[in-house]
């Protein structure tokens, strides 16, 4: 008999020498390959994030992100029913203030401009949507960064906290069903926690920033906030240098209360994101920022690879490395191609 046998009883080699096991044979037609697919991307594993602008009649484009605006009050209500009817699991707003200072006041006041659209996305779509709201102060600090200064210039943690316990609670009282704190302060997923409980939000969840590596792709998502930051976030944002201190984070944030856990950036992550879908005991999402969308547009519109393909082969490059959850700006895209793909 010819042909060596394999570890599973499996021969190599078939009659005069040809292979007899074939993997091939799985890959003969579209519908073959939909049936044996490992992984799928869903519609109801897409999270869209979205900017919302104050004072402005008309969306703003923002010209780094192709295809992204800042929208008006009006114009987001619109994208949020848009998107439920899409079959978009959820929508992370973020809020563009017209004015910022030192503090972030802005963040913290229950007429700012983030606190208004969570009020009008609720009303648009009620619960048929996950309604989210970033926990940061970066939109509204004049000096850019996530928290708050002290005398020296550094970023104050445990005073960061307190500013932060304020935003969880005039988000929740907006509407928002979940909250991200994405500061990377240490301590703030169980601040955040005491202070919506304390308020009687038991039922408003947290979704971390549990791993957010200070990244050179967010750059186009700091055009989309209008951002004032002069210098960089490395004494607070993750090193990329380091994978295990990730797992430290993840077991913090666990401890402190978190509902869901996330890896950001996506791409250049893989090998984190795996290591945290394998250990985490709560669902695990993953952030496909601002820069990895551009990259792919760009790249797009010189006619260099096929856009939607990339898409999808990026979505499904996430679920494959163990992500449960996928916020991307190609929500809305992505979920029509899913639809036409089947």
């Amino acid at each position: 008999m010819s042909g060596e046998l394999t570890g599973d009883g499996g021969r190599v080699g078939g009659l005069g020498g040809f292979p007899a096991v074939r993997p091939r044979r799985l890959r003969t037609t579209a519908a073959l390959r939909r049936m044996v697919a490992e992984h799928r991307p869903h519609p109801a594993d897409l999270i869209l994030p979205a900017f919302v602008r104050e004072g402005v009649s008309e969306p703003a484009p923002v010209s780094s992100m192709p295809g992204v605006v800042q929208h008006t009050r009006e114009s987001l209500r619109r994208a949020a029913a848009e998107a439920a009817e899409a079959g978009v699991a959820g929508l992370m707003l973020f809020g563009v203030p017209a004015e910022k200072d030192a503090v972030g006041s802005r963040g913290t006041d229950p007429d700012g401009i983030l606190q208004q659209a969570l009020r009008d996305v609720r009303s648009e779509v009620g619960d048929e949507l996950v309604v989210m709201s970033d926990l940061c102060l970066d939109e509204y600090t004049d000096h850019g960064h996530c928290g708050v200064l002290d005398a020296h210039g550094r970023v104050d943690n445990d005073a960061t906290l307190e500013r932060y316990a304020e935003m969880a609670r005039v988000q929740a009282e907006a509407g928002a069903h979940m909250l991200g704190p994405s500061g990377m302060m240490d301590g703030q997923i169980g601040h955040v926690r005491a202070a919506l409980d304390a308020a009687g939000h038991q039922e408003v969840s947290l979704f971390a920033y549990t791993v957010k590596y200070s990244s050179a792709f967010y750059g186009p998502f700091r055009e989309a906030v209008g951002s004032s930051l002069t210098g960089d976030r490395k004494t607070y944002q993750q090193d990329p240098a380091n994978g295990r201190e990730a797992r430290r984070e993840l077991a913090l944030d666990l401890a402190e209360g978190a509902d869901m856990v996330m890896v950001k950036p996506g791409t250049p992550y893989l090998d984190v994101l795996r290591d945290i879908a394998q250990r985490s005991e709560v669902p695990v999402g993953v952030y496909q920022i601002s820069g990895e969308y551009a990259m792919v547009e760009a790249a797009a519109e010189k006619g260099w690879i096929d856009r939607d393909a990339a898409i999808l082969e990026t979505l499904t490059g996430f679920k494959r490395a163990g992500a449960d959850l996928i916020l991307t700006y190609w929500a809305m895209d992505a979920a029509r191609l899913l639809r036409e793909r089947g």
